[in-house]
């Protein structure tokens, strides 16, 4: 157990130093990703900024940051890995990889808040838009974030078997930002694509977001009709699913005896 846990702090401390290192690189995501906001919303808004419309689907957007951050950067990580020569005296210490990959989802987890806690501040002051600050938000933030995580480890162990993923990771993020109700609540989506979304990591959470923040519901009412009680479910099962995948990857890899291959 020690040695598990300075293998989770000391990941964690690495990753938040290479994040800083390399700041420059966070300062162009943010900008892009503002670029990008500021462009849907001309289009959502018929050539217009409408910030009083704007407010559900930055909500959507925050939550996509995170996720986009936590496919990219555990895949990433451990894409890495490979190609420095590390990950095998990764795999030879005696803490599991499973362990130092938590270590890393919590540096990009911290280093995602300061992000979306910049972006969010830079983008509500020039838009103008208007989010009622609530604590119930940051229990459903985190709960939605448990399993958005988990989703980034199936990316991760997929990334110990076929080594090149990138097309894929960007496909999936894509996919979440178009599916997950971000742009379009899935209400008025057509019935077989609204099932779709609603398997997606972070759709639930997007939709009980909205409610408790925007809807004024306590996290007591959200419970009582079922969508807290389904978003638990759901968050709980993709972080196990995560883990498991990504726990088979390994095994599968190291009995290819690729595991560090690249």
């Amino acid at each position: 157990m020690k040695e598990v846990l300075i293998a989770f702090l000391g990941e964690t401390r690495k990753g938040l130093l290479i994040s800083w290192t390399y700041r420059a690189n966070m300062v162009a995501t943010l900008l892009t990703v503002g670029f990008v906001f500021v462009g849907i919303g001309f289009l959502m808004g018929d050539g217009q900024l409408k910030p009083a419309e704007m407010g559900p689907m930055f909500l959507g957007y925050l939550v996509w940051f995170f996720a986009m951050g936590a496919i990219s950067d555990l895949a990433w990580g451990i894409r890495g890995e490979m190609t420095a020569g590390t990950l095998e005296q990764i795999a030879m210490s005696p803490s599991p990889i499973g362990a130092v990959l938590l270590g890393r989802a919590f540096a990009n987890l911290l280093w995602s808040i300061v992000q979306v806690l910049i972006q969010g501040t830079v983008l509500m002051l020039l838009l103008r838009i208007r989010l009622p600050m609530r604590w119930e938000g940051l229990v459903i933030l985190g709960i939605t974030l448990v399993g958005v995580y988990g989703f980034g480890f199936v990316i991760a162990g997929m990334t110990l078997v076929f080594k090149q993923i990138e097309s894929m990771a960007n496909l999936i993020q894509n996919v979440l930002l178009f599916m997950n109700g971000t742009l379009l609540p899935i209400a008025v989506m057509p019935p077989w694509l609204a099932v779709i979304a609603q398997t997606l990591p972070s759709t639930q959470g997007i939709v009980v977001l909205r409610r408790v923040v925007l809807g004024g519901s306590s996290l007591a009412g959200t419970w009582r009709d079922g969508s807290l009680v389904w978003l638990l479910v759901h968050s709980t099962a993709y972080f196990a699913v995560g883990w498991a995948v990504f726990a088979y990857c390994e095994r599968l890899a190291k009995a290819r005896g690729s595991l560090g291959q690249y």
